[in-house]
């Protein structure tokens, strides 16, 4: 059984278990088995609300929007304020307690299935437990979207619907933390305009971190930290998707369409674009023509 708080839920606050029966599905339906909710909720104004758990057996994904709660994980103390994504790992021994001068507002969804450690990592908590996100709609919407099954009598499809919609939320953090640096978003922008721009050029990292103001190493892990990929694999992208356009759209031969994308040797630009397309262009063409 999963081991919520005993905290006593007022009338505008909600607390949502799901029956274990219900749990053996879902830990067994093809459509739900790698990921699935076992409780979930939302409290306003938690006032008293405390929780000690030494053995977690599944992991709990807590976002705060008001208030502030004290919390010890594996011994080392945290402050969870609003704007911030709290997870908490099966198996991660900890304790926490609302601020009783300032008690904090969550959304929060106990979860388990084989996929919850790659979420982990897929939600950028490798090396954390407290991700700063900012207000993000799009996270309320998908925790409300769990909620929306409650008053349905633990109907089995409405539970299927709701651990899918756990996947939505989880596979959506990544988005919302993008969101959160409007500078460093200003600055990837930046960036970006200017290689759409040189789309005919051969750019080198060099020239990119130099407008970047960055060393080359510096500048590259820089920029892969935030999108997951090369500054160059990120261009070679552009230059592709580029080429599918004029080979839709145009009856230039790829031999031209080379040229203006700054490769002379068409090639070793095929080469490239079948690497990133999985076909050939002359493939591509007749494909994307019937």
């Amino acid at each position: 059984m999963t081991q919520t708080s005993q905290w006593p839920v007022p009338a505008d606050s909600i607390r949502y278990v799901v029956p274990a029966p219900i749990i053996r599905l879902l830990s067994t339906y093809p459509l739900t088995r790698d990921l699935y909710p076992v409780a979930f909720g939302h409290y306003r104004r938690a006032t008293g609300h405390h929780m000690h758990r030494e053995h977690h057996k599944d992991s709990l994904l807590i976002y705060c929007t008001e208030g502030r709660a004290f919390l010890n994980i594996e011994g080392e103390p945290h402050t969870v304020e609003a704007g911030d994504l709290l997870l908490l790992p099966s198996g991660v021994s900890h304790r926490y307690t609302a601020d009783p001068d300032n008690p904090w507002t969550i959304h929060w969804v106990h979860y388990t299935g084989p996929l919850a450690e790659d979420f982990r990592h897929y939600m950028g908590f490798d090396h954390t437990w407290v991700r700063h996100l900012g207000r993000q709609p799009r996270l309320l919407v998908d925790f409300n979207g769990l909620l929306s099954v409650q008053q349905t009598g633990f109907r089995t499809r409405g539970l299927i619907h709701a651990a899918n919609r756990l996947r939505q939320l989880l596979a959506a953090v990544p988005l919302s933390a993008d969101e959160t640096s409007h500078k460093r978003q200003a600055e990837l922008d930046t960036l970006h305009n200017y290689m759409k721009e040189h789309l005919d050029e051969r750019v080198s990292l060099e020239q990119l971190a130099d407008l970047a103001g960055l060393s080359p190493a510096h500048f590259a892990t820089r920029y892969r930290e935030q999108t997951g990929t090369s500054p160059i694999q990120h261009f070679l992208h552009l230059k592709v998707e580029r080429a599918c356009q004029m080979l839709d759209t145009t009856s230039l031969s790829f031999a031209d369409i080379s040229r203006r994308m700054g490769y002379d040797d068409s090639y070793y630009f095929s080469r490239l674009f079948k690497k990133v397309m999985g076909q050939s262009p002359r493939d591509y063409r007749h494909t994307s023509q019937h």
